[in-house]
């Protein structure tokens, strides 16, 4: 391989000098042949030349008036093509072509002027200056074509191109599937493709700031595309803003229940509108088999009450009242076979001063360990640290105390299994943003006490849809690692990461972020943007750069693995554009499980399918007074037991001296 010495380049240039001088003495003998005249006239004219131009003439050069032209310009061009000029960012070729035209243009139209009626020497002055104005003009562009940069660096200021990476392009079902279509970038183009979540069952987050699109570009296909399959999944629906999901999911499935081919019903539990709500015990006693079940009940209702316990889990404090309350439930679970095992009834004895509380709880064996603390702290007249052990509980649960919320909690219109085969349900729970706190320690319950009856096997396929999950205290560890194999589907709808960490501790948070297999992410920032572009990894990307300096200009291109959506894109994302990874199946493997796009939505036929939309039906005429007596029936019952029990014991010689007299 020949090197690039100076004498090479020494050399290259005298010939591309000699070119060009060709290029001139050619059109200087054109002029002197068809101006001859005027060269006489000058007394310009040589003896010698002319023996020259006769010698030349003879090979036709002049045969035609253009056909010297034309040759001078190939000469001029060839010595161009060596040419090497020093590089400026400023040139382009607008400004070379203008240039190259516009001398062309004189060096050809500079003919015309042969035909004008004056006198030779002045038709030879203006030709000529017409002539050599092309030239130099030509000659001009041509130089500029060698300087100018042809790396487009500052076209695409963004790296757009670069951080683009092909997407999956087939639509992929099965019986689990949610699917979208999509537009991408790749190659400079926009591309169609399906955003295809085949595994649902390994768990999906879909997290996104207020406005990046969760609800209208995803949770929204989940549930129509769940209730519309060929065998309709049961459903557990979060409805943080009711009834924005909860009216979707009635309307498909009242056009889909025919293809359960069982019973199903649609079920409500909304705390605004007591009309339109079904009514449930949460504490079933069928479904609280032992003593365990309560405790986790007592755990959930007070998490969710005081959410800054979620990081104190342990505590002596937090456990005593954990303690107590579990104690509480469980001895009603056991009075009268479970008779008045409910949430409502449970407060109210709880407010029950501690000499008739203590003595009755006494009558029940199984909870004596848990009540023994207490109630030596009671004896032993250590009332403050009574208070310190069980009033934050009490406290708390008084907030629970109204008679819209013991409505609904004390009634029995269905079951919480409702992935029951042979009597699936779809269960839309309501919260109010207005009233997150209480609201949502009920709603925990519900879900908690479903996530442990659902999570067995040789049930129905069911759809876990939770949207502002972080609202809730969900315990979904078990459901998502486990839930695969008892067909569970779990949709996670988040604002980020950092919501998560705040409501239940950094170590909780990374591991349900960390567990699931598919991430679908519209605008976020901060870890949550950096945690998912580390998620989608890095990708080759071209590299070019330009080094100018006084003597040449050079231009590097290499290729380098940079992340394919980088943090400061993510934060970005437009509204309906999400980037993520999803996980495939072993019978439908996928390669191209990143994705960075932008989700397809038909919002006129959307608005047109909810117009038809019926509302939420009414289950029951429910009035004030049947509020408030349901109420009062309540807090009677609970007097009724504390005295039932009480006169009983004073029957019994031997539970007498169990009864705790009341002090002054």
């Amino acid at each position: 391989m020949a090197m690039q010495t100076g004498e090479n380049e020494q050399a290259m240039r005298k010939i591309l000098d000699m070119t060009r001088l060709i290029s001139i003495i050619l059109l200087a003998l054109h002029c002197y042949y068809y101006l001859y005249a005027a060269f006489d006239r000058w007394q310009l004219t040589w003896s010698f030349g002319d023996r020259i131009l006769n010698n030349i003439r003879s090979t036709g050069l002049y045969q035609h008036f253009h056909t010297s032209k034309l040759i001078a310009l190939l000469f001029l061009a060839i010595s161009l093509l060596g040419a090497k000029g020093k590089k400026e960012e400023k040139l382009n070729y607008r400004t070379a072509f203008a240039y190259l035209i516009t001398g062309l243009l004189f060096y050809f139209i500079s003919g015309l002027s042969l035909r004008l009626a004056a006198a030779p020497a002045e038709i030879a002055a203006i030709y000529i200056t017409l002539l050599a104005t092309g030239y130099l003009l030509i000659l001009s562009g041509g130089t500029l074509l060698s300087r100018i940069i042809k790396e487009g660096l500052k076209d695409d200021i963004f790296n757009e191109d670069n951080e683009t990476f092909p997407q999956e392009t087939r639509l992929i079902t099965n019986e689990y599937s949610v699917n979208m279509p999509t537009k991408f970038r790749h190659k400079g183009k926009i591309q169609d493709g399906f955003l295809n979540v085949i595994s649902p069952q390994r768990g999906v987050i879909c997290q996104g700031s207020a406005g990046a699109g969760k609800t209208a570009y995803f949770l929204r296909h989940v549930i129509t595309q769940s209730l519309g399959k060929q065998k309709p999944f049961s459903a557990l629906i979060y409805d943080f803003k009711f009834p924005d999901l909860s009216i979707i999911a009635y309307n498909h499935w009242l056009r889909n229940k025919h293809k359960y081919g069982v019973k199903s019903d649609c079920i409500f539990i909304n705390f605004d509108d007591l009309s339109r709500s079904h009514r449930l015990n949460v504490f079933d006693p069928l479904g609280m088999g032992d003593i365990t079940d309560a405790s986790e009940s007592a755990r959930t209702i007070l998490l969710g009450l005081n959410r800054t316990w979620q990081t104190r889990q342990g505590d002596f404090f937090v456990e005593s009242a954990i303690n107590f309350v579990t104690a509480v439930i469980w001895f009603l679970r056991k009075y009268d076979e479970g008779r008045y095992c409910t949430l409502p009834h449970a407060i109210e004895l709880i407010q029950q001063d501690y000499d008739s509380l203590f003595t009755i709880l006494q009558t029940e064996n199984e909870i004596l360990t848990l009540i023994n603390p207490f109630l030596n702290a009671y004896l032993g007249n250590a009332i403050e640290q009574l208070e310190g052990q069980i009033a934050s509980a009490k406290i708390a649960l008084a907030r629970l105390a109204s008679p819209q919320l013991y409505f609904i909690l004390s009634g029995n219109d269905f079951s919480l299994d409702i992935n029951n085969p042979d009597h699936p349900k779809v269960l839309c729970m309501g919260n109010n943003p207005q009233k997150i706190m209480t609201y949502g320690a009920v709603l925990s319950l519900y879900g908690n006490r479903i996530l442990k009856i659902i999570n067995q096997k040789h049930k129905a396929k069911c759809a876990l849809v939770l949207d502002e999950w972080p609202t809730l205290t969900l315990d979904l560890n078990m459901v998502v690692s486990t839930g695969r194999q008892n067909k569970i589907c779990t949709y996670i709808g988040l604002q980020e990461v950092a919501q998560v960490r705040k409501e239940y501790g950094k170590e909780s948070a990374d591991v349900i972020t960390n567990m699931v297999g598919n991430i679908i992410s519209g605008q976020v920032s901060g870890d949550s943007a950096r945690q998912l572009s580390e998620r989608i990894g890095k990708i080759n990307q071209d590299k070019t750069s330009l080094s100018i300096n006084s003597g040449d200009t050079s231009i590097s291109k290499s290729k380098q693995l940079d992340f394919a959506v980088p943090a400061s894109k993510i934060a970005s994302l437009s509204s309906g554009e999400f980037a993520g990874m999803i996980s495939d199946t072993p019978d439908q493997p996928i390669a191209l499980k990143a994705f960075h796009c932008r989700i397809q939505n038909d919002f006129d036929a959307i608005n047109r399918e909810e117009k038809a939309y019926k509302p939420i039906p009414v289950i029951r005429q429910v009035d004030n007074a049947m509020v408030q007596r349901n109420y009062l029936q309540i807090k009677s019952d609970v007097e009724d037991l504390v005295e039932s029990e009480h006169h009983r014991m004073l029957n019994n010689p031997a539970l007498q001296h169990l009864i705790i007299k009341k002090r002054a």
